[in-house]
């Protein structure tokens, strides 16, 4: 799940939304720790789920935003963030955000991560669909051909 996050963030520049979809469990964290070891984040990346937003800064390279939005009832609650103040500089990833964030930014992408069914099973199925001009299908299509 990391390298693939990592594949993903040399596509990614500022401005860009990532809207993580998953089962609790799935790997969402997982993927933002990858995305952000492809940013240049050096510090640890944990999950925000208490303090709901976290700002990593990378070294030489664009900062991520990560959110958890698990705790909030809607997109209003998402807005009291203030994430218009830094989405443009900042790839910002909303784990839990779908019907929350999608209104942030026309283009984004929709990461889907699901669990195989046997529990003992470690591999996840991940969907990723492009939404808006930064995203149009063949970008997407070469996007999954790197991961």
């Amino acid at each position: 799940m990391r390298d693939l996050a990592a594949t993903l963030a040399a596509a990614c520049r500022g401005g860009d939304l990532i809207v993580l979809i998953g089962d609790l469990g799935a790997g969402k964290t997982t993927f933002v720790q990858g995305l952000g070891r492809g940013l240049g984040v050096s510090e640890a990346v944990t999950s925000p789920t208490f303090v709901i937003s976290r700002v990593h800064e990378a070294a030489g390279g664009i900062g991520l935003v990560h959110v958890d939005a698990y705790r909030l009832g809607s997109a209003v609650d998402l807005d009291d963030l203030d994430l218009d103040v830094t989405l443009a500089d900042c790839v910002t990833v909303v784990e839990w955000g779908e019907g929350k964030a999608e209104h942030l930014s026309p283009n984004r992408l929709d990461v889907r991560i699901d669990r195989s069914d046997d529990a003992d099973d470690e591999v996840r199925l991940v969907t990723i669909t492009g939404h808006g001009e930064r995203w149009p299908a063949d970008a997407v299509a070469a996007l999954e051909s790197r991961c």
